[in-house]
């Protein structure tokens, strides 16, 4: 690690998402620590949905324990492996399933963060489309075919599926428009794409097509998008959804059932091998799986495809094949390696810039483990942030000592967001007193 220097741009992305308690876009690899046999886990999952089949994970931890890096780090693996990625968080006006618009809104978010290889950073749903287009074209000046019948040719696995033949025509119009320099057309049909139609009038005069990607054929339109970028050259499809807990926290019972019987649809789908060349990845904290009241557990059918494989319960040991994947906590050496590695990310990667020597890492943890006890391992985040606050003040005050300020950070524990519900009139299916009045 020592000899590798760290651009400037991947040190201050890096050092700002951290201390505002948020995953760094870039650079995740100059400090991942930890969880060997978790991503040994998902890189079988993420061959596997390459080789034609799918993977489905829970990937559950405390809030602040890293289920969010965790997620980056698998997805970077996946560009590597040739998947196209796509990833959003879940909020009040995103949902896996709903009526109102919000399933929509969440596909719209997916693609929008759609990466590749080459587009890590996202908006890449244009340069998959011009490669399938340049696919098809090469296709169709060695077999000298039309380039229409190509298109045709290549998408006819899509047609069998819902929404399969209108998703295959807006191809068409995409190639009609690259034909005609025709910008309206080609933007026309990357719009449908994203989910950004409302109305079914307006696709129908913008592309001659009948359906719209609406909030009931969210998943289907995942599907067809899998399989449409496997025709463009990419290995695959995964699917990153995170802060599940935003379901768990509908106050509308109905709107939750709704959500998890969509959760145990592409489960199902996953698991029975009926879904080809996709994955997906969701992340919640242990409340949202295992609430009897309003988690996963709450509805029978997914507890019992979700529940821990006893026999490693009884040996103390976990399962890496289950379809929920407990992040273990990191040990305190792996948190003293993160550390480390966070000096050398401060200092570029420079060794004779580093602002404290390696005692001062074992004070610091010394002094998290007297503060806030073992949970300075279990959640990180908060951790992380105080370290890099520290080396802050070092780095503009040269003359304060390492040893002056560690007694004086302040580390706090990690406070679950899990409680503030998504309240609303709503409630009153809750318990069905809530309009009661005497």
């Amino acid at each position: 690690m020592s000899g590798i220097r760290i651009r400037l741009k991947e040190r201050d992305a890096i050092i700002q998402s951290l201390k505002s308690g948020v995953t760094p876009k870039i650079g995740i690899q100059h400090i991942q620590v930890g969880r060997v046999n978790e991503i040994k886990a998902l890189y079988q999952d993420i061959e596997r949905i390459a080789d034609g089949g799918a993977g489905f994970r829970l990937i559950i931890g405390e809030y602040g324990s890293g289920k969010t890096f965790f997620l980056s780090v698998v997805r970077s693996i996946a560009l590597e492996k040739k998947l196209v990625t796509i990833s959003a968080d879940l909020s009040p006006d995103r949902r896996i399933h709903a009526t109102g618009g919000q399933a929509r809104n969440l596909y719209s978010e997916l693609m929008k963060n759609l990466s590749t290889r080459n587009k890590p950073d996202g908006n890449a749903l244009l340069s998959v489309v011009e490669r399938f287009i340049t696919e098809a074209r090469k296709e169709s000046e060695s077999k000298n075919t039309p380039v229409p019948t190509i298109i045709h040719q290549k998408l006819a696995a899509l047609s069998d599926m819902v929404g399969g033949y209108d998703f295959a025509k807006v191809i068409e119009c995409y190639w009609q428009g690259h034909e005609q320099d025709n910008e309206t057309l080609k933007s026309n049909a990357i719009r449908w794409l994203r989910g950004e139609y409302t109305t079914k009038t307006d696709a129908r005069n913008d592309l001659g097509v009948r359906t719209i990607i609406s909030d009931a054929s969210f998943y289907d339109s995942l599907k067809l998008m899998s399989l449409f970028v496997r025709q463009a050259g990419y290995a695959g499809l995964l699917v990153n959804l995170d802060e599940m807990v935003n379901l768990y926290k509908l106050s509308n019972t109905q709107a939750r059932v709704a959500n998890y019987e969509q959760i145990l649809r592409i489960l199902n789908d996953c698991l029975q091998g009926t879904a080809e060349y996709i994955g997906f990845l969701l992340g919640g904290t242990p409340e949202f799986l295992f609430d009897p009241r309003k988690g996963l557990y709450s509805y029978e059918a997914l507890q019992s495809r979700l529940a821990e494989n006893s026999f490693a319960q009884r040996a103390g040991v976990i399962d890496y094949s289950s379809p929920s994947l407990h992040l273990a906590s990191l040990t305190p050496e792996e948190l003293y390696i993160l550390l480390k590695n966070l000096r050398h990310v401060y200092s570029g990667g420079d060794a004779s810039h580093y602002l404290v020597p390696d005692e001062a890492l074992t004070a610091f943890l010394r002094h998290c483990s007297n503060t806030i006890g073992d949970a300075y391992f279990r959640t990180p985040r908060n951790t992380i942030k105080a370290f890099l606050d520290m080396l802050a003040v070092l780095e503009q005050n040269p003359s304060i000592q390492w040893s002056q300020l560690i007694a004086g950070v302040a580390v706090a524990q990690e406070k679950p967001s899990d409680m503030d519900e998504v309240t609303s009139a709503e409630d009153a299916d809750e318990d069905g007193l809530a309009d009661f009045r005497l």
